[in-house]
């Protein structure tokens, strides 16, 4: 009962959403296979602007609209969660906001 858990303070510098790294995981991956938004949002069944909101951090997709995307840049689910785990530090990662 003595451990206290310290949750990153919002807007802090240090924090990173969970959904900031998943976001630069889709963007890098489309970046570096030279794609545009609108080709990737068209296989994945999602509006341009919604992939932009994604990648940028904004948006938190539900697991569904997160497999088509990740599918539409032939990765896995899984596959996207590992390299966004590998980006951020251990304990500066916030999983809610």
């Amino acid at each position: 009962m003595g451990d206290v858990v310290k949750f990153p303070v919002p807007g802090s510098p240090s924090e990173l959403l969970w959904r900031e790294s998943v976001g630069a995981v889709l963007r890098e991956e489309r970046l570096d296979r030279g794609e545009r938004i609108a080709d990737v949002a068209g296989r994945a069944g999602v509006a341009p602007q919604y992939l932009s909101e994604i990648e940028r951090g904004r948006k938190d997709p539900s697991s569904e609209i997160f497999g088509a995307v990740a599918g539409a840049l032939d990765l896995t689910v899984g596959e996207v969660a590992r390299r966004a785990a590998s980006t951020v530090d251990r304990g500066s990662l916030c999983l809610a906001a």
